[in-house]
């Protein structure tokens, strides 16, 4: 099946920026941005983020009030203080032997860096690519990881596969069955999140009288090391 994958991904690769380079610092950006973000809304703060902070050297000696600022509109703020930290240890130690001893890296983003970075044969598995590990009941190598990631991403869909358009699809034993709806995540607005996302949004640009704050979102802020409380001001950090 890999052959076959991987002739349908020479056709259809997506062009993505951080599949044009194979420095560790710029995968590890990239990874870190996608957890739970869509692609199209991270190619463009992905470069953004590059150009200002090109290296792990750079981002390391970054304050981190100016990397929460710039992760804004991403969501899940604590990424950007975990990619920050991770950055820290790389500058100061190199990169580790072992990826998850970085904060913020688990087995899937240590996979993808040793893959896409250092060329080892692992295979990170995403939603996509255990989809169709799981449906094709075959296995594949590291080599294939981007192309698994592109066919799960844009044909070998949960709800409605597009299996007429899967070069998998005459060897593949679940062709036409699709994936029980999984349970979505309690909408944004109203929500807790969304109180935290604007404090959080508004001392971004000014510090603010902590009388002034909704008092549950400056302790949970507080908690994850996104603001600090000080002389009655709630700002970033420095």
């Amino acid at each position: 099946m890999e052959e076959l994958l991987q002739a349908w991904y020479r056709a259809n690769e997506r062009d993505l920026p951080w599949r044009r380079t194979t420095d560790p610092y710029a995968i590890l950006v990239s990874e870190v941005m996608l957890q739970q973000t869509q692609v199209e809304r991270v190619v463009t703060r992905y470069l953004d983020w590059l150009e200002r902070w090109p290296t792990a050297d750079a981002l390391a000696a970054a304050p981190t009030a100016d990397v929460i600022r710039a992760w804004q509109g991403l969501g899940y703020n604590r990424r950007a203080l975990a990619l920050h930290r991770a950055a820290r240890h790389v500058a100061a130690h190199g990169w580790p032997g072992d990826l998850t001893e970085l904060p913020g890296v688990g087995p899937y983003t240590a996979a993808a860096v040793r893959n896409f970075a250092f060329g080892d044969d692992v295979l990170p598995v995403d939603v996509n690519v255990e989809r169709v590990l799981r449906r094709t009941q075959d296995a594949f190598t590291g080599a294939a990881a981007q192309a698994l990631m592109d066919l799960g991403a844009t044909v070998c869909l949960a709800r409605i596969p597009r299996c007429d358009a899967c070069p998998l699809a005459a060897r593949c034993p679940s062709r036409g069955t699709r994936d029980e709806p999984t349970r979505r995540q309690s909408p944004f607005e109203g929500s807790f999140r969304q109180r935290r996302a604007a404090l959080l949004r508004a001392v971004t640009t000014q510090a603010k009288h902590v009388d002034e704050c909704d008092e549950d979102a400056v302790h949970s802020l507080e908690r994850d090391g996104l603001v600090v409380v000080d002389g009655g001001l709630v700002r970033l950090p420095a």
